[in-house]
């Protein structure tokens, strides 16, 4: 069945071979040096340098799954927790995200390759990040994941997710259905770092419930050339003074496709919520879009949207959208898409810089937004990855 992406080509199902039709890695000890640094380029260290556990999956074969502190925080591939665990089927697959929400949704429910299961026990607090890598090995596979996250009520937790291609992968289809479970005082940081390659199709299905008081900070990175990326995740914040907190940094180069943004629902009072996006255009198509629903009193939601234009081809779509069904609530947006202001340039070269310089320098500010709860090692290598995007333009 044929969808219709933003630049009018079409993406052909059938065209993508099925993760488990190929012969894939053993271990992580058949990966070339060359792979192994893919990881790293994606915020995912192989050496577990202050790191909590590990998860690797290569197009369907999972190559590490384990825990440093398993009496706290369970790993599993979802395939085998949803053996171990009657009520995993019964109370959360399928229940934040329908199986019928799409084409997508579908051919993942029918056909599972695999994904994770994560469960931080309730009370757990721990310092270290989770680390997962979803990566496509095989030209023209089609992965298809479906990844569950409960954190229990007053834990917390960092997971850290790289997702990338191997070094001669031009084409691929990565379908991810994920759902995140935030019980009473508990809080989730989620970074997701995406590395693809430029034929590469990229489709995430996202569904996250947070309870009474819980926390989701959702961090979401992708700055190098990608064929196409549609993700809208859906975020329910179900109980009062729940937070929703959403962040993105996004470069599109010429030849890609990318529409992105967030939804969250405000369902209980004294809620609150925060989407803000940045994004760099320079030849590339983006939709930017932020949807916040307040269906409760005494709540709290912004929604913020920068583009910054660097090529005359290309576009940015920038779509932000409030919706309130109650008086008393307190919801704002400001959007805002052009190019870099000649003063700007001009005050920097006065100061002695290049104009080439100075544009970078400007580039760089525009990108470089400070994401609350990243482990530091992980903010060096954000930054290092945007002076890489910054270079490329």
């Amino acid at each position: 069945m044929p969808e219709k992406n933003g630049n009018s080509a079409e993406l052909e199902l059938e065209k993508f071979i099925p993760a488990k039709k190929v012969e894939g890695p053993k271990s992580l000890e058949d990966l070339s040096p060359e792979e192994i640094e893919r990881f790293r380029e994606v915020g995912v260290d192989p050496e577990e340098t202050n790191r909590l556990g590990t998860f690797i999956q290569a197009d369907c074969q999972v190559l590490s799954c384990h825990c440093e502190m398993p009496e706290g925080v369970e790993l599993l591939p979802i395939t085998e927790a949803l053996r171990k665990y009657d009520w995993l089927a019964r109370d959360y697959l399928w229940k934040a995200v329908p199986p019928d929400k799409d084409v997508f949704t579908k051919i993942t429910a029918e056909d599972l390759d695999n994904g994770y299961f994560i469960r931080i026990r309730a009370g757990e607090k721990v310092i270290y990040p989770l680390q997962a890598c979803l990566y496509i090995r095989t030209d023209q596979v089609a992965q298809r994941v479906h990844n569950i996250v409960i954190v229990e009520e007053g834990a917390e937790l960092h997971i850290i997710t790289g997702c990338t291609t191997g070094p001669h992968v031009v084409s691929g289809l990565h379908i991810g259905v994920s759902e995140f479970y935030i019980k009473k005082g508990g809080k989730l940081t989620y970074t997701m770092i995406h590395e693809w390659g430029e034929g590469v199709h990229v489709r995430p299905r996202t569904g996250i419930w947070v309870e009474e008081k819980g926390v989701m900070i959702s961090n979401y990175i992708s700055l190098d050339k990608v064929g196409s990326i549609k993700a809208f995740p859906v975020c329910r914040l179900k109980g009062p003074e729940a937070v929703g907190q959403f962040n993105s940094v996004v470069a599109a180069p010429q030849g890609s496709f990318l529409d992105l943004g967030s939804r969250v629902i405000l369902e209980a009072p004294k809620t609150r919520a925060e989407i803000i996006s940045r994004t760099v255009c320079y030849g590339g198509e983006v939709i930017a879009r932020g949807h916040l629903i307040g269906q409760a009193p005494e709540i709290k939601a912004h929604l913020e949207c920068q583009g910054l234009m660097l090529s005359d081809e290309g576009y940015i779509i920038a779509i932000p959208e409030l919706e309130a069904h109650h008086s008393n609530v307190d919801m704002s947006h400001e959007a805002a898409v052009g190019k870099i202001a000649r003063e700007e340039i001009e005050y920097l070269m006065a100061r002695g810089l290049t104009e080439e310089e100075a544009t970078s320098l400007v580039v760089r500010g525009f990108l470089n937004v400070r994401i609350e709860g990243l482990p530091p090692e992980l903010q060096e290598r954000i930054d290092k990855a945007i002076e890489e995007c910054r270079k490329g333009m």
